[in-house]
């Protein structure tokens, strides 16, 4: 395995021949390499993941994974599931070759997890047990893995959050007071409430979404932030794509506030915030009325219907109001 040093520049370079998955012998060329251990690496690299044998490290597989999976998901997706296994696997296994990680291996990566100071809800860590189970599950079905450690290792965290919490009519006239000096925060939570949209449908309307002759708010998008970037996608599902009845009170509050953005786009965001905000005026909020503290998630499901015990709300309840309670 050679490596090159151009004169001209004093960095190295890789030149080297590969036999691709068609069985076509090709070249390959790398330039700019600061050291001689650096372009060598990179061949090695290369050759792994064009190999894709077993013995490849987990970073290499990761790259392949990666790529397979850009063609197969939704970018949303996709930037999560990058995400967690750029921030919480990544880091653990990374040079380790795949059919060197035993169960041992897992749970010592687990227990890491556990006990991080970051205190992540049980949620969360099943979610990210769960990325490393499915990349490893990948290298078994396509690259000739034996085993999947992580099913000896067994699972961490749980599949569903505690209990959902909910606000009763008057928690909730009580909360917004308690954001209520800040516009925006509390037309945030006036949709949420009134509504029942999600916490990503909120973030993505636009001005161009309100239709207030008919009274309806059309839910055509979700919004995220990922890696630095606006994320925008179709809704969870099928069905939620969809319109939604508002109230006399809330068509007046919504025209207010879009008054007072001043030359707003009708394509333009109409809340620009994430979700951590809202999480910040959550805690703010309760903070300061003395109310309990419920996820964002939660608002949409004030009341319970006995019969069914599923969350419903306000207005599957008591009907379309027509005045600001």
């Amino acid at each position: 395995m050679p490596a090159y040093k151009d004169e001209k520049t004093g960095k190295w370079f890789a030149k080297f021949y590969y036999t691709n998955w068609q069985g076509i012998k090709k070249q390959k060329w790398k330039r700019g390499f600061a050291t001689k251990k650096e372009a060598l690496g990179f061949e090695r690299d290369f050759l792994e993941k064009q190999s894709a044998n077993p013995d490849m490290t987990f970073q290499n597989l990761y790259e392949i994974y990666m790529e397979d999976m850009a063609a197969r998901l939704k970018q949303s997706t996709l930037l999560t599931k990058k995400t967690v296994l750029q921030t919480h696997i990544l880091p653990f296994f990374d040079n380790k070759p795949i059919n060197e990680i035993k169960a041992s291996d897992v749970r010592r990566w687990q227990a890491k997890l556990m006990s991080s100071p970051n205190n992540y809800s049980q949620t969360y860590l099943k979610k990210i047990n769960t990325e490393l189970n499915s990349i490893i599950n990948y290298a078994k079905r396509f690259y000739d893995l034996n085993t999947n450690p992580c099913g000896k290792a067994g699972t961490i965290g749980k599949a569903k959050a505690e209990e959902m919490d909910y606000w009763t009519y008057d928690e909730y006239i009580a909360f917004r007071e308690g954001v209520k000096d800040k516009p925006l925060s509390y037309i945030c939570f006036e949709v949420l409430y009134w509504t029942g949209m999600r916490e990503g449908e909120l973030l993505a309307l636009s001005p161009a979404d309100i239709d207030f002759d008919n009274k309806l708010i059309s839910i055509n998008r979700t919004y995220q932030r990922i890696g630095g970037k606006d994320v925008f996608t179709s809704p969870k599902t099928r069905k939620s794509k969809r319109k939604i009845p508002i109230p006399d009170f809330l068509c007046q509050e919504l025209s207010d506030y879009i008054q007072s953005r001043y030359m707003l786009d009708a394509d333009e965001r109409l809340f620009p915030v994430t979700k951590s905000y809202l999480s910040h005026e959550m805690i703010r909020g309760c903070k300061n009325t003395g109310v309990k503290k419920i996820r964002i998630h939660d608002i949409r499901h004030p009341y319970v219907k006995p019969t069914t015990k599923k969350f419903i709300t306000f207005f599957e309840v008591f009907g379309q109001p027509h005045s600001c309670p």
